[in-house]
C-alpha cells in the first residue's frame, strides 16, 4: 500500500514538473526571445541567454525536486500506509475470533477517528460475544434442571419407585412452568427484536390501580417469604402505557424483589409524580449489587453473582423485558444498589404530556 501511494504522489509531481518544464521551455523561450529582439538583441543571442541562464536554472531545479519529491512521497506514504495496515490485520484477527485486538491512535485525524470508529466496533462486538457466551451457559442451565428433574420423576414413576400421587403431579407440573415461563421470556425477546420499532398500545392508563393490582397478586409470595410491602403513591395517576406492558414491568420488579429482598423483609413501591413522567421505585433490603454489576443488570442473561441467581431461580430476561416494554412506552428505567437495599425504578409519561 504503501509503495503504491508513493509512486501515485512521485508520478503526479513528475507530471507537474513536466508541464512546468514544457511551458518553461517552449513559452517562455518564445517570450524571453521577443523580449531580447526589441531591446536590441540578435535571435541567436537571445537564446543563448535564455540557455545558459533559465534553462541550466530549471534543470538544476529538477535535479533537487525529483529526489526531494520522492523522499516526502515516502514519508507520507508510509503515514498513511501504516496505520491503514494495522486496522486491515486487526479486522483479519477479529474476523479469526479474537476480539480483544485494538488499533492505537495515530496517524493523521481522519486516520485516527477511523481507528477509533473500529476500536468501537471491537467493544461492541467483543460486548455482544460476550453476551453470546452468557446466553448459552445461561439458557443450558435453566433448560438442564428442569428437564432433569422431569426425566428423573418419569423414571421413577416408570420403576414404581415414586407414588403417582398429588404431591408428585405438582412437582411435575411446577417444572413444566418453569419451562414454559423461559420460553415465554424469549419468545418476547425475539418479538422485540424482529420488531424493534413496533409502536406499543399507549392509551391513559391508572398506574396507581396498576400498582395495587400487581401487589395483590404478588401477595402469595410475600406471604411465603413473610416480607411485608409499604406502598407509597396518590390515589390516581393517569399515565401513557401499554396496560398489558405496565402490568409485566410491575410483576417482574416485584418478583425480583421478593427473589433478592432478605426473608422477613420489607419491600417499598413508591410512585411520585415530577413535572413531566411520574417516576416508580421498587427497593428491597437484602445483598447488595455490587458496583461493577450495576450497569449491567438490564442487559440480556446478565447475571449477579451467577451461582447465587440460579439457585434462586432466575435466568437473567426479566429485567431486560422491563427495560424493553418502559423504553418502548417512551420512559426510561435505573437501578441503584447501596447499604442493603436495592431500587429499580422507572418513568412514564404523564397524560397529556
Amino acid at each position: 500500500m504503501a509503495a503504491r501511494i508513493a509512486l501515485a504522489a512521485v508520478a503526479s509531481a513528475a507530471l507537474s514538473i513536466t508541464i512546468l518544464a514544457a511551458g518553461v521551455a517552449i513559452v517562455g523561450a518564445a517570450v524571453f526571445t521577443e523580449l531580447m529582439i526589441a531591446h536590441g538583441e540578435t535571435a541567436e543571442a537571445a537564446r543563448a541567454v535564455f540557455s545558459q541562464s533559465v534553462l541550466m536554472v530549471l534543470a538544476a531545479t529538477i535535479l533537487v525536486a525529483a529526489p526531494v519529491s520522492l523522499v516526502l512521497s515516502l514519508f507520507v506514504a508510509r503515514r498513511l500506509a501504516r496505520p491503514l495496515a494495522e486496522v486491515s490485520a486487526a479486522a483479519r484477527r477479529i474476523a479469526d475470533g479474537d476480539h480483544a485486538v485494538r488499533v492505537p491512535r495515530h496517524g493523521p485525524k481522519e486516520i485516527v477517528e477511523l481507528g477509533d470508529s473500529f476500536n468501537q466496533m471491537a467493544d461492541s462486538l467483543a460486548a455482544q460475544e460476550r453476551l453470546r457466551r452468557d446466553f448459552i451457559a445461561n439458557a443450558a442451565h435453566e433448560l438442564r434442571t428442569p428437564l432433569t428433574n422431569l426425566q428423573g420423576y418419569l423414571e421413577a414413576l416408570r420403576d414404581g419407585v415414586v407414588t403417582a400421587d398429588r404431591a408428585t403431579y405438582e412437582s411435575l407440573s411446577e417444572e413444566v412452568d418453569r419451562l414454559v415461563r423461559l420460553a415465554r421470556s424469549l419468545d418476547a425477546l425475539v418479538d422485540d427484536e424482529r420488531a424493534p420499532g413496533a409502536p406499543s398500545r399507549l392509551v391513559e392508563t391508572d398506574l396507581a390501580a396498576a400498582l395495587r393490582s400487581a401487589v395483590e397478586l404478588a401477595r402469595p409470595a410475600l406471604d411465603q417469604r413473610r416480607i411485608t410491602i409499604e406502598g407509597r403513591w396518590p390515589d390516581r395517576l393517569p399515565v401513557r402505557a401499554d396496560p398489558d406492558h405496565l402490568a409485566q414491568v410491575l410483576a417482574n420488579l416485584l418478583q425480583n424483589a421478593v427473589r433478592y429482598g432478605a426473608e422477613g423483609s420489607e419491600i417499598v413501591v413508591a410512585a411520585e409524580v415530577r413535572v413531566e413522567s411520574v417516576l416508580v421505585g421498587v427497593t428491597n433490603s437484602g445483598e447488595p449489587i455490587p458496583p461493577d454489576d450495576l450497569p449491567h443488570v438490564f442487559e440480556r442473561f446478565y447475571r449477579v453473582e451467577k451461582s447465587r441467581d440460579r439457585a434462586r431461580g432466575g435466568a437473567g430476561i426479566g429485567l431486560a423485558i422491563v427495560k424493553q416494554l418502559v423504553e418502548a412506552a417512551g420512559g426510561r428505567v435505573g437501578a441503584e444498589s447501596s447499604a442493603g437495599r436495592t431500587r429499580f425504578w422507572f418513568s412514564l409519561l404523564r397524560s397529556g404530556r
